[in-house]
C-alpha cells in the first residue's frame, strides 16, 4: 500500500489516519483500501506536479474547482473510464471529509466539482461456484452464532430467492414462514418466491439462535441491539467477504440475486419464469438483467427450428 501518497509529510499523516479509520469504522475490504490509496496517491502525484512541489495540508484547503478540473481531465486524457473517475473522485472526497471532520482543512471549491456521469449498467453475476462460496462458511460472517446465522439467512435468500437486500431485510416473522414468499416489490407489485430448502434451513437456524423475541408482526433480521437490521449491515460484510474469500470487485449483494437469475437460465429455465421470480414489469428488463449468454439462445434457436 503506498504510504506517502505523493503529499507533505503533515498531508501524508492525516492520509493515513483516515486509511485507519476507514478500516476501522467502516471495515473496508483490503481491496478496495489499497484502492483508496493508490487513488489518493495519484491525485498527489498530479497535484505535485500542477503546483511544483507536494501538497501540504494548507496547499489543499487552498485548492479550486478548476484544480480538481485539471486532475480529472488529465485522467479523461489517459483514457481512464467513467466509473473509474467516479471511484476517484469518491476517494478524494471521503479523504477531504474526513480532514475536515478532525477540523484539520476544509476546501470548499470540491463540492462542486461533479462526478461524471455513469449509465446505468447491470453487476456482472458470479460464478456458481463462488456463489455457493459465499455460503459455504458461517465462521467468516461473525464470530457470534446468531449474528452468523441471520448473515447466512439473508445471503441466502438473495441467491437463494433473487430477492432484492431490501426485500430480504424488510420480511416481518409472518412473511418469512409462508412458501413461498409473497413479496411486495418495485410499485407496490406483489410475486410469489418460492424458498428453497437450503434458505428455509437457514433461516430456522436463525430464529433458533436469535435472542430478541420473533412476534410475527416485527422484522425478521435484527441488528445486534435488537432493531431493524440495516441494508448496510450486509453490504459491508460482502465487502468483508470480498478479501478474506479473493471474490471478485463484482461481488455484492444486488449481484447475488443476478446470479440467481444468471445460473436459472443457465440451467434451462423459461425466461418468463424468472421474470415472475425477478418481479420484472417487462421481459426486456430480464433479458438485459440475465445477460443471456450466446450458448443458450442458440439451444433455444435449435428448439424452436430444429433441423
Amino acid at each position: 500500500m503506498v504510504q506517502a501518497f505523493n503529499l507533505a509529510s503533515d498531508a501524508a499523516a492525516l492520509a493515513q489516519g483516515w486509511l485507519a479509520s476507514l478500516k476501522s469504522e467502516r471495515r473496508l475490504a483490503v481491496k478496495t483500501l489499497e484502492a483508496y490509496s493508490r487513488d489518493l496517491a495519484q491525485f498527489g502525484a498530479f497535484m505535485q506536479e500542477h503546483l511544483a512541489g507536494p501538497p501540504s495540508l494548507k496547499t489543499l484547503a487552498a485548492l479550486e474547482a478548476s484544480d480538481f478540473r485539471a486532475f480529472m481531465a488529465r485522467l479523461r486524457n489517459d483514457k481512464i473510464a467513467s466509473r473509474s473517475l467516479a471511484r476517484k473522485l469518491s476517494a478524494i472526497r471521503s479523504f477531504f471529509r474526513y480532514a475536515e471532520r478532525g477540523n484539520h482543512f476544509k476546501c470548499a471549491a470540491l463540492s462542486s466539482v461533479r462526478a461524471p456521469k455513469i449509465g446505468h449498467s447491470v453487476p456482472r453475476p458470479l460464478t456458481e461456484q463462488k456463489s455457493s462460496q459465499i455460503l459455504s462458511d458461517t465462521t467468516l460472517h461473525h464470530d457470534v452464532a446468531w449474528v452468523a446465522a441471520r448473515n447466512m439467512a439473508v445471503l441466502s435468500l438473495l441467491y437463494g430467492c433473487g430477492l432484492r437486500i431490501s426485500e430480504a431485510v424488510g420480511l416481518t416473522v409472518k412473511q418469512a414462514e409462508e412458501n413461498p414468499l409473497v413479496i411486495i416489490g418495485k410499485g407496490g407489485k406483489a410475486r410469489l418466491v418460492p424458498v428453497v430448502s437450503v434458505t428455509v434451513e437457514a433461516i430456522t437456524s436463525y430464529r433458533t439462535l436469535a435472542p430478541f423475541p420473533l412476534l410475527p408482526s416485527t422484522p425478521l433480521f435484527r441488528g445486534t441491539k435488537g432493531g431493524p437490521l440495516s441494508p448496510r449491515i450486509i453490504q459491508l460484510l460482502i465487502e468483508q467477504l470480498r478479501g478474506a474469500m479473493n471474490l471478485p470487485d463484482s461481488a455484492t449483494p444486488h449481484a447475488l440475486r443476478h446470479s440467481f437469475a444468471s445460473h436459472l437460465l443457465g440451467n434451462g429455465a423459461d425466461l418468463r419464469v424468472i421474470q415472475d421470480l425477478l418481479g420484472h414489469a417487462s421481459l426486456s428488463s430480464t433479458q438485459i438483467y440475465t445477460e443471456v449468454n450466446r450458448k443458450h439462445l442458440l439451444e433455444q434457436y435449435r428448439k424452436a427450428f430444429p433441423g
